[in-house]
């Protein structure tokens, strides 16, 4: 079994599975959904393309909370003056402003695990990190990594639970050793999340997984951070 870790680490992070409308809402760690796009997005796998994009979908997810962040709220607004004149989805223009308030996740760090049978599969997604073909973001496209999402040692040939217990730490905190995981369960059990992708990101059809979180103790070694 192999497993591709990825960093995600940087100011602002927004991992949402429920957002309607105006109000965008994040969870407090990455949605598989939101992995599997930044993916495509380094291997160039349109919207539309479901074919290439599958196989993603059928990788095991997990993830280490280096540091969780904190929650924060952005509020925005578009087309509020008097003078203004917005767009508005189906092309018609509108005088009426729009208020969204918009959740995101501030100076988080995880680590990221996708497991799967395929090396040779897991082996371009991870050089596609490298030299991905177009902007990879932290749940928006605006949120770009404070630091490089491509590990240099990011391919393990490991189970997915060895492969995150394994690796350096991120942060530099000596605090506490006491760190939170979360793993994709093949029974069914824990909390049900809706991220995972049953369609191509064109259509937006997302069914249920099962995660399981867990408080495990660790050693500290910190990771480079060039790395």
């Amino acid at each position: 079994m192999w497993t591709l870790l990825l960093r995600l680490e940087g100011p602002m992070q927004s991992w949402g599975t429920t957002s309607r409308f105006d109000q965008r809402d994040t969870g407090k760690e990455p949605s598989k959904s939101g992995v599997i796009g930044l993916l495509a997005a380094a291997m160039g796998i349109d919207r539309d393309n479901w074919d290439d994009l599958e196989p993603l979908t059928k990788l095991k997810m997990g993830v280490r909370y280096d540091q969780p962040g904190v929650l924060r709220k952005d509020y925005q607004t578009a087309g509020c003056s008097e003078l203004d004149t917005i767009i508005k989805a189906d092309g018609s223009q509108s005088k009426d402003g729009v208020v969204s308030e918009r959740y995101y996740l501030a100076d988080a760090s995880f680590l990221v695990g996708m497991e799967g049978e395929d090396y040779n599969f897991l082996s371009r997604a991870h050089k596609a990190l490298l030299n991905p073909q177009w902007v990879l973001g932290l749940g928006r496209k605006s949120y770009l990594p404070a630091e490089p999402i491509y590990l240099q040692d990011g391919l393990w040939n490991q189970p997915l639970r060895e492969a995150l217990l394994s690796y350096s730490w991120f942060c530099s905190e000596e605090s506490s050793q006491e760190v939170l995981f979360s793993f994709e369960s093949v029974d069914r059990s824990g909390r049900m999340v809706m991220d995972q992708p049953l369609s191509s990101f064109a259509e937006r059809r997302f069914g249920s997984r099962y995660v399981q979180t867990e408080i495990i103790e660790l050693p500290r070694e910190v990771a480079d951070a060039t790395l």
